[in-house]
């Protein structure tokens, strides 16, 4: 089994599956790329057993074969090399010959059918979304994703595919993002919650990409086709909590203000607050915004005044800073818009402007209680 291909163009991929290799396996196989060679077509995939990415280059070779070599070898090499071609020539002796314009390296490798085989998708329903689409949807949403094992649902992030839209949603409790693209349908239904690490990955390799991803999934799996790669996961099992029924509907105290001016505002009161609640007050009458926070523990307290567009009765309601500064900083509108209706009950923040056609994006933030 013999194959030149360039250096560079084999990091970049080697680079994106790594992402895929946990740091502590429990088999040592996982530990290894797998190499599949078919003529001048070589497929490399990486897996954590739950989930598998290969991606296909071309390569010069008229051989065919399976190999798995070791990662992080491989990648600590390859960083090194200027662009040029390498040759991999499998010896006798159980070793990958490398071989540069400057010198041969040698490293052990595994029989590539120790390698688990990816799973394969039974009746698989299909939708297709644009690259960069899909991107969007993860990276507005999956920071809102909870961290808890003990409630595995809402640690990844729910898929809502509909004739009409598709929607995706993540909540860890304490805020929650709901973002609908009308622009996009799937053919039938469905409803499944992908986990965070597949979606890391694609949000890194999908952003800003026009091509379009073929996404198949059934009760247990999801599959990504795109380009050269394809990504297969294993999905959350469980029922997503019926996240319609924490929305507030009526909300008549509508506050608007421009983004940025709010994010600064809120993270320099936030300095002053309890860093443990990260407490911070917003007092709004008229058209006034006053944004405040105290440490009554150590004196600590910050107060600013801002100019809002502001139809409702007047209220406070206390929110946790870092919740707040999270959503926001994730919009990219001028302006924002935060509903709300008391003081105990969550408040809602949408983009004023910036959205595409059918783009919607709903953002809830629970308060918290003040202590007067």
């Amino acid at each position: 089994m013999k194959f030149i291909v360039s250096s560079t163009y084999l990091l970049k991929q080697l680079q994106v599956l790594g992402g895929v290799i946990n740091n502590s396996n429990t088999l040592p196989i996982l530990d290894n790329f797998l190499f599949e060679l078919s003529k001048s077509s070589l497929t490399i995939s990486a897996s954590d057993l739950e989930t598998t990415m290969s991606s296909t280059i071309d390569v010069e070779s008229d051989s065919e074969g399976s190999i798995a070599l070791p990662a992080r070898l491989l990648l600590d090499t390859l960083k090194t090399f200027p662009e040029q071609p390498l040759t991999f020539v499998v010896e006798d002796n159980n070793t990958v010959e490398i071989s540069s314009n400057h010198g041969k390296y040698a490293l052990a490798y595994a029989d590539g059918a120790e390698f688990p085989n990816a799973v394969s998708l039974e009746d698989a329903s299909k939708t297709t979304i644009m690259g960069d689409i899909l991107a969007t949807a993860i990276s507005k949403t999956i920071f809102a994703a909870g961290n808890d094992d003990l409630r595995p649902v809402m640690s990844g992030v729910f898929f809502q595919f509909s004739q009409d839209n598709l929607t995706f949603v993540a909540t860890d409790a304490h805020k929650l993002v709901k973002y609908t693209r009308d622009d996009v349908t799937a053919t039938e239904s469905a409803e499944f919650i992908m986990p965070k690490k597949p979606l890391t990955l694609l949000k890194g390799i999908l952003a800003g990409s026009d091509d379009d991803v073929l996404v198949e999934y059934n009760e247990s799996n999801a599959k990504f086709t795109f380009e050269n790669s394809v990504l297969i996961c294993r999905l959350i099992d469980g029922k997503y909590p019926n996240y319609e029924a924490v929305i507030p509907k009526e909300n008549p105290n509508k506050l608007v203000i421009a983004r940025t001016q709010f994010l600064n505002s809120v993270r320099r009161v936030s300095i002053f607050s309890n860093k443990t609640t990260h407490q911070i007050r917003l007092k709004i009458a008229g058209a006034e915004l006053n944004i405040s926070a105290e440490d009554i523990d150590y004196s600590n307290k910050a107060e600013e005044r801002l100019t809002c567009d502001y139809q409702g009765d007047d209220m406070q309601i206390g929110f946790n800073s870092r919740f707040l500064t999270e959503m926001i900083n994730n919009l990219s509108s001028d302006d924002v818009q935060l509903e709300m209706s008391l003081p105990n009950r969550a408040g809602i923040l949408t983009p004023i402007d910036g959205l595409d056609e059918g783009e919607h994006v709903t953002m809830l933030v629970m308060p918290v209680m003040l202590n007067n």
